[in-house]
């Protein structure tokens, strides 16, 4: 994710996001939306919060997606059968399994699962390790945010989008800072801990 450069510096952003496009580098964006149905029970004190629940707010919203080179859209299960005829043939529904989650009253099966569309950036060859098309992360809590998604839930979607450092990450709807902040550890790299528990 891009941060507001150093004033006293005299660079030309436009300039280096073209060179680095030039070498490879893509543009790639995570939409993590209001769910479409409960946008302003939860966030009815956002500005723009009734647009996203309307079916037309997620359509221009997945619009919006065909500008990146590659990206995901997390959403509630049971808008997947609204949303994905808007989706490319070429997206993948994939999931974030979640062990630990909150059971709702008198919902039984729970929701324990969340659908993730991906559009990915690049197509991941036998050059490094093969990506399953789920991943089972237990909930945040007392995050600030309902709904802000665990580091390694982040880690695996930036796997399964065929990231790159260099490319341009954009999160739409950043919420809680955590994809931001899996962000910029994913762009640290592995550390010597890491390496140790595989």
């Amino acid at each position: 994710m891009m941060n507001d450069p150093d004033p006293d510096l005299d660079l030309d952003l436009d300039k280096l996001k073209r060179l680095a496009r030039d070498a490879g580098a893509l543009r790639i964006a995570y939409a993590d939306p209001p769910y479409l149905g409960n946008s302003v029970k939860r966030y009815g004190d956002h500005p723009n919060a009734a647009e996203y629940d309307t079916l037309e707010g997620h359509k221009a919203l997945i619009g919006r997606l065909q500008g990146f080179d590659g990206w995901a859209l997390s959403m509630a299960s049971t808008n997947l059968r609204e949303l994905l005829p808007y989706c490319p043939a070429d997206a993948r529904v994939m999931a974030w399994v979640k062990p630990f989650a909150i059971f709702k009253p008198n919902v039984n099966p729970a929701y324990a699962w969340e659908p993730v569309i991906v559009k990915p950036a690049r197509r991941l060859g036998r050059d490094v390790p093969t990506s399953r098309d789920w991943v089972s992360v237990n909930i945040t809590l007392r995050k600030g945010v309902v709904g802000a998604k665990p580091k390694a839930f982040s880690m695996w979607l930036f796997q399964v989008l065929g990231m790159r450092v260099g490319d341009e990450f954009v999160d739409l709807f950043p919420g809680s800072g955590s994809v931001a902040d899996a962000y910029a550890e994913w762009l640290e790299g592995p550390k010597e801990d890491d390496d140790a528990q595989s």
